[in-house]
C-alpha cells in the first residue's frame, strides 16, 4: 500500500521542493496551501503523515494540528512540523501542539525522505 502525505505548504517554491524529496519514493501526495483547506483534506483523504509548516495563512500551523489532535481518527497520525520561523521556543510549542517531529527551514531535502520513512514505520510499529 502507498502511504498517503499530505504536504501543508504555502509556498510554492518549498511545495515543490517537498514534492520532489518525496515522490520518488513512491508516496501518493496530497497538497494543502492553508490551514483550512489542511483540515478539509485531512479529515477527507486521512492521509498516513502530515508535513504541516507552522507559518501558514488563515489557521496556523500550530492550531492546525491542535484541531486534528482533537479527533480521534487523528490520534496516531504523525505530524512533522516545518518552519522557516525559527522562533526561541519553537520546537517546544510545536511538540506541545501535537506534533511528533520537528525541522527549522532550510533542511537537508537529501535526508527528509529518510526521515519520513523512519516516522512512517515507527507508526506502524505502533511507537507513535
Amino acid at each position: 500500500m502507498r502511504e498517503k502525505i499530505l504536504i501543508v505548504e504555502d509556498d510554492p517554491k518549498n511545495m515543490k521542493v517537498l514534492e520532489m524529496s518525496l515522490r520518488a519514493k513512491g508516496y501518493t501526495l496530497l497538497q494543502a496551501t492553508d490551514g483550512e483547506a489542511a483540515l478539509e483534506i485531512a479529515t477527507k483523504e486521512r492521509p498516513d503523515l502530515i508535513i504541516m509548516n507552522l507559518g501558514l495563512p488563515k489557521i496556523d500551523g500550530l492550531e492546525v494540528t491542535r484541531r486534528l489532535r482533537r479527533n480521534e481518527a487523528f490520534n496516531h497520525t504523525p505530524i512533522i512540523a516545518i518552519t522557516a520561523h525559527g522562533v526561541e521556543g519553537g520546537r517546544e510549542q510545536a511538540i506541545n501542539a501535537g506534533c511528533d517531529a520537528y525541522l527549522p527551514k532550510p533542511f537537508n531535502t537529501r535526508q527528509f525522505p529518510g526521515l519520513v520513512a523512519q516516522i512512517l514505520l515507527q507508526q506502524h510499529k505502533g511507537n507513535i
